[in-house]
């Protein structure tokens, strides 16, 4: 079968004259908002802007297919499509235009995201799902270009388990039997991105209810397509996806963006196919225009010629759309002219009410931040009174103040005052210290789950031991112990990943269990991590409880950016109002060679906030990291380590509901003389040295931190130092790596420093990747011996009589 290219049709479905002239009203308005907003960044009034201009009628048209239930997975110039669905208002439009951080005014993400970056809230003010069923969905916007495809992947997927999974049925909130498509969309040049490949091959090959739409004007900010693409037309190199009579595939669909009633027969098609069949459709949708150019950072004359520009004119999907209404006599010049001004001053009206919501938000700081400063200085007997006055004079005829110019007078106040009586300065003080709590609400909550159902407040159960139910077993055996009763209790619970299925995951821990529960609870993949991940994310925010296993925890860089970009900051670029509590498990530390044993544990701190990061040191801490999770809403990464599967370990009696507390080290052995502090394989090295230095007499306290995000959220390392004065940070990442979080954690936020009396020690591998063999591992990586000498020499500087230089 071949790309189906729609032709100029006049057919204009069931849609009634009300229908058209409605699309038609919300294209001009959408037009206007664009026009207007990029002038008002022009003015000064926001930092910068992104608009939909030129892609409004294809919008409105695939709106009219999309039902409550269904999915967005977008990117920045779906204004129209957004209006069209009612799932924003030009208002909200502007207030996040201009950053307004109160989420009535700016519901999608709080002022957080820049304009026309969207997000439906999937979760009420306390936390809890409400009914996706019976509201139109939007995920929330990421801006690196393709980074909405992995997800839109897990969002199809989703529809396909809870279609052919009986048992998700009853889960009427998330959705009616799988019939929610997934609408993906994205610009013709960002299809050149690995992430769109792989997601087109995933999603043929899964046959997942995906409408993806390619908005082509031709280029990517400069670029044209010949230089995006192999001939230079994403739908001509896609043939091979075509679904036929000899295998599964895609559906193509091109159509022209200019031709409404074309339109309405492409998305017509492309949803009938994706939601009942459950195959993915990809509509390539051409000959779209961008009048304003790609941003306000540039102009478009720059780099296309007279004729395109030209041609961009007399084909603008707005133009072309009146035209064909005027054509087939559906309304008048002078009504079209009509509802034309009526878009402009509606789009005029909906700016000054958002920026005049916006500067009434500020005003009331403004004014009380002045009244502080007057009355200030009228307390103060200072010479530098007139200071203060001039303070409080430049913030007073400033013409749009923002808040930093608020905090900016006070402090500057402060400094002034900083000699005068307490009672002077103390309004302004509790001021500063209000600010702070209100502006952390604004700027920097939710990073982390902070609702009732946090990862946090789970309370911790022991693992129960007894010889009739514990019996001494490989740590492979504990993990499957625990996946087989998570996959019993809850029918949400799903796990997926490259050699996962069949023969339960390269080191056995779901071994049996496809054969148990069946391949859409436990299933195979593809190599293919960036869309592992995706595919739970989405799964995640449809209300299911997927694990996404990444086979080595090197291969996790193939899915950096969707997990930082993406899900990492998910619950803070939407302020809490939507989750994707998907957990990934992964394995390494500890192996020999080049490959699969890197610790980069500073990489994944760094960029990886907004995700617990956690560090068992064997498989039954990390069963109980587990369990933990989901009885929470929050995603995770749990690296399991890689040389410990064979390790016995005594299975505890209560596998299904024991649980190991996030952010709690563990004191592994008690003692006097110097508080190593480390995780994951690192504890068993670390173990073996403390056994040998106890020979010597010296007596070490080893602390497993467990998680490294959160990190020891009661300070217990703190009264470990103060007992023993000395501290040796220990892990197999690069110096500065883990060695140096844990040391900044611990010597700055808890201020540990004041309780050395030895300067504090970080042992980390080599800054190279561990090199093959035993001898290898031995040379590039901290051993028994690296523990031993430092502990050795911090011993030797206490009294180098009773432990003599040995080297």
């Amino acid at each position: 079968m071949a790309v189906q290219e729609l032709p100029i049709t006049q057919q204009t479905h069931s849609i009634t004259k009300e229908d058209i002239l409605n699309d038609y009203r919300i294209a001009c308005e959408s037009r206007q908002t664009s026009l207007v907003g990029r002038k008002e960044v022009f003015m000064g009034k926001a930092k910068f802007g992104i608009f939909g201009d030129g892609k409004e009628v294809a919008q409105v048209a695939m709106a009219r297919y999309f039902q409550n239930g269904d999915f967005r997975s977008g990117y920045y110039r779906d204004q129209t499509f957004m209006f069209a669905i009612g799932e924003s208002t030009i208002e909200q439009f502007f207030a996040q235009l201009y950053a307004h951080t109160d989420l009535e005014a700016d519901p999608f993400s709080g002022g957080r995201s820049m304009n026309a970056h969207f997000a439906t809230r999937s979760l009420d003010e306390n936390g809890k799902w409400k009914s996706l069923t019976d509201q139109k969905n939007t995920s929330a916007d990421v801006s690196p270009t393709a980074g909405q495809m992995p997800r839109l992947l897990g969002l199809a997927f989703a529809s396909k388990l809870f279609r052919q999974n009986t048992e998700l049925h009853h889960l009427k909130q998330f959705s009616k039997n799988g019939n929610e498509i997934a609408f993906g969309t994205i610009g013709n040049a960002s299809t050149a991105e690995g992430m769109f490949f792989e997601t087109i091959n995933a999603a043929s090959v899964l046959q997942v209810p995906m409408v993806i739409s390619i908005w082509d004007d031709n280029y990517g900010i400069s670029v044209p397509n010949e230089y995006q693409m192999a001939k230079g037309d994403i739908s001509e190199i896609l043939k091979g996806f075509q679904r036929d009579d000899q295998g599964k595939g895609m559906e193509i669909i091109k159509v022209k963006g200019w031709n409404y009633p074309a339109l309405l027969d492409a998305y017509e098609k492309a949803t009938e196919i994706a939601r009942e069949e459950h195959v993915p459709v990809m509509v390539h949708v051409v000959e779209m225009t961008q009048p304003q150019g790609h941003s306000t950072s540039g102009s478009h004359e720059r780099y296309k010629s007279k004729e395109r520009l030209d041609w961009e004119k007399e084909y603008d999907c707005n133009l072309k759309m009146r035209e064909w209404i005027l054509k087939n006599e559906i309304a008048t010049p002078e009504e079209l002219d009509e509802l034309e001004k009526a878009a402009a001053i509606k789009a005029k009206a909906a700016r000054k009410s958002a920026w005049n919501a916006y500067l009434n938000s500020l005003k009331k700081e403004k004014t009380e931040t002045l009244q502080l400063l007057s009355d200030a200085a009228k307390a103060s007997k200072s010479a530098h009174i007139h200071v203060v006055a001039e303070i409080k004079k430049e913030l007073e005829k400033s013409l749009n103040p923002i808040r930093l110019d608020n905090v900016r007078a006070v402090k500057k106040a402060l400094r002034v005052l900083r000699n005068e009586p307490k009672t002077v300065k103390e309004k302004l003080l509790d001021w500063l210290e209000k600010s702070k709590e209100t502006n952390y609400d604004r700027f920097s909550s939710f990073l982390y789950n902070e609702y009732e159902s946090s990862a946090l407040k789970v309370p911790e159960i022991k693992p129960v031991y007894n010889e009739a139910d514990s019996p001494t077993v490989d740590g492979r055996e504990v993990m499957q112990a625990c996946f087989d009763a998570m996959l019993q209790r809850d029918p949400r619970v799903l796990a997926f990943g490259e050699d996962l299925g069949k023969i339960g995951d390269v080191n056995q821990g779901f071994a049996g269990l496809q054969e148990k529960y069946g391949e859409l609870r436990v299933m195979d993949t593809g190599i293919r991590e960036t869309t592992i991940i995706g595919q739970g994310i989405g799964a995640a925010l449809r209300g299911l409880r997927p694990i996404a296993e990444i086979q080595y925890l090197d291969y996790i860089f193939y899915a950096i950016a969707t997990l930082t970009d993406d899900l990492a900051c998910l619950q803070y670029r939407t302020k809490g109002g939507q989750t994707a509590p998907l957990i990934i498990r992964t394995r390494g530390h500890r192996l020999e060679g080049i490959w699969h044993s890197g610790s980069p544990i500073g990489t994944l701190l760094h960029c990886l906030r907004g995700l617990y990061l956690l560090v068992p040191r064997n498989m039954t801490q990390a069963a109980g990291f587990y369990n933990t999770l989901l009885q929470a809403e929050d995603p995770a990464l749990i690296i399991e380590c890689l040389n410990g599967y064979r390790l016995k370990e005594r299975l505890p009696a209560n596998i299904s509901e024991f649980t190991v507390p996030l952010g709690v080290p563990e004191v592994i052995k008690e003692g006097s003389d110097v508080t190593i502090v480390t995780y994951g394989s690192m504890c068993r090295i670390v173990m073996d040295a403390a056994a040998q230095l106890a020979e010597l007499g010296i007596n070490c306290e080893v602390v497993d931190v467990q998680s490294l995000l959160p990190f020891d959220i009661h300070h217990n390392i703190l009264e470990s130092v103060k007992k023993t004065n000395r501290v040796i940070f220990a892990d197999e990442d690069v110096s500065g790596g883990g060695t140096g979080y844990m040391m900044q954690k611990v010597l700055h936020e808890q201020k540990a420093y004041q309780w050395l009396d030895s300067q504090p020690v970080c042992i980390s591998a080599k800054d190279h990747r561990p090199a093959y063999s035993s001898d290898g591992d031995y040379f590039s990586k901290p051993s028994v011996e690296d523990i031993f000498d430092a502990v050795y020499a911090l011993m030797h500087e206490l009294d180098p009589s009773k432990f003599p230089a040995i080297y």
